[in-house]
């Protein structure tokens, strides 16, 4: 293994077609608490949505696995911080676990080893020179909130209020960076509309994605205002929220597939980071149209107040984006009666047979493009990239995968795109969500059978641990 990554260096490094990194470009790796953190009912956790579903109706994850053990980052966050110090990253994103800290969701009850433990991983990074970077809300609801409807439920948006207030008084000394909630768009089409996440079995397509996305996005502006009155002064950070966004490139240049396109991106990004502080109007006219075909007395997209649109107006510091796919997007009718996200879109995603899989780095590109041209070119943090496989150390693919994403992701900011932010999704493999453990996006292979869950690194660890200290991207 020794002499293939040493072989695979000298392929990469050795290149004259090698590229510099920006000086102000800072690299980083993540994960999510659910995903590696374990100790599903340790010291005090309370229950959450991923917890209830995976324990309830394990034939819905792949390989029928739990997030109950994971990576033990619980009780091996230190072995963490070896994985770390060995790739010497700027900058580590992990998520809190809401119920970790708040096992009931409410602020009458503060889970003291909850606290000990982001405490020590916060001091533990800071001493190591790596800055903490902090995700609230990345998928795992306490069950408890969940009961009362979860993020269709207005009232979420004050609990996640209160929730942000507890923890940025109390790590907000030492984390700079916060992001409010990952991928609200996943959150809702995945749960009220696709049936992907948890909770499952949500039979409620094209209303309850628009009314939990309605209580993310004043949830999220609500955090931010907090943070604004009660903690900028004091502590200095910055508050951003983190948007998944495939490119959506039009499968011909018929117009019918380029408004397609723009469609697609509208109902996608355009939805949370309007600078208008409301929905895109193109969303707002097609819901509204189809709403009234549909014979409904209302849209089924609830408006804003013009209170909240100006809550919810410039509530970010910066752009977080997680970018996996690129997809041809073209028109599509849905003639279907019933109330759909699909046909309110009135769009349909394929990708080119041609394409290798997972690995369209131009679409990388114009999307950090896009985002410069649409929003006045916002502060982006690329917040995930990642590729998936089956988890193999020697794994050739995820290098081709960050060697051309990164030279894409370089080659944009020579466009002139405000990216001051790279991260890996993942330092490691974990549960993957629905899929379980069947697919690896990890810099590191995890051995599952292993109680020690051993932390390996991969040939893509290598790579990227000297792009990082070479501050070069290497070439063809």
């Amino acid at each position: 293994m020794a002499t293939k990554i040493i072989l695979l260096w000298s392929v990469l490094f050795n290149s004259a077609q090698s590229q510099i990194l920006p000086p102000d470009l800072k690299l980083g790796v993540a994960t999510a608490s659910y995903q590696i953190e374990g100790g599903w009912n340790a010291n005090g956790k309370g229950v959450n949505i991923w917890d209830e579903l995976t324990h309830t109706h394990p034939d819905l994850v792949a390989d029928h696995t739990t997030g109950d053990v994971a990576c033990d980052s619980y009780h091996l966050w230190q072995d963490d911080l070896k994985m770390l110090k060995f790739l010497k990253v700027d900058h580590y994103r992990f998520s809190l676990s809401w119920s970790r800290l708040l096992p009931g969701g409410f602020t009458n009850q503060i889970n003291p080893d909850g606290v000990a433990y982001y405490n020590n991983l916060i001091n533990a990074l800071i001493t190591e020179g790596i800055e903490p970077m902090v995700t609230l809300y990345h998928w795992d609801l306490p069950q408890n909130l969940q009961n009362l409807g979860g993020w269709t439920n207005p009232l979420m948006a004050l609990y996640f209020e209160n929730y942000a207030r507890v923890a940025f008084y109390l790590f907000g000394g030492r984390v700079k960076t916060w992001i409010t909630i990952n991928e609200p768009s996943s959150i809702c089409v995945g749960t009220y509309e696709d049936g992907d996440g948890a909770p499952a079995f949500v039979n409620s397509s094209g209303i309850g994605l628009y009314l939990c996305g309605r209580t993310i996005l004043l949830a999220h502006a609500a955090a931010y205002r907090v943070y604004d009155a009660e903690f900028r002064k004091k502590q200095g950070g910055r508050v951003g929220i983190t948007i998944d966004s495939i490119w959506a490139e039009p499968k011909t240049n018929n117009s019918a597939d380029v408004e397609a396109a723009t469609r697609e991106m509208q109902f996608g990004v355009g939805v949370v980071f309007s600078l208008s502080g409301n929905y895109p109007s193109i969303m707002i006219s097609r819901v509204g149209d189809n709403s009234k075909r549909e014979h409904f007395m209302e849209s089924r997209l609830p408006p804003f107040t013009p209170k909240e649109i100006k809550l919810i107006q410039g509530s970010s510091d910066f752009f977080g984006l997680n970018h996996y796919h690129t997809w041809l997007i073209a028109n599509q009718d849905y003639p279907d009666s019933s109330p759909s996200y699909h046909k309110d879109k009135g769009t349909k995603g394929t990708q080119d047979p041609d394409w290798e899989p997972g690995i369209v780095p131009w679409g990388f590109r114009k999307l950090l493009n896009w985002i410069k041209n649409e929003y006045n070119n916002p502060l982006v943090i690329v917040t995930e990239n990642g590729y998936g496989d089956g988890g193999a150390v020697d794994d050739v693919n995820r290098v081709v995968f960050l060697k051309e994403f990164m030279r894409a992701l370089v080659a944009a900011i020579h466009d002139g795109c405000n990216v001051k932010g790279y991260t890996v999704w993942s330092v490691m493999d974990n549960m993957e969500w629905r899929a379980g453990y069947t697919v690896k996006f990890g810099l590191h292979y995890v051995n599952f059978t292993d109680v020690k869950r051993t932390r390996t690194p991969k040939c893509s660890a290598y790579v990227y641990a000297t792009i990082i200290k070479e501050r070069v991207i290497p070439g063809e």
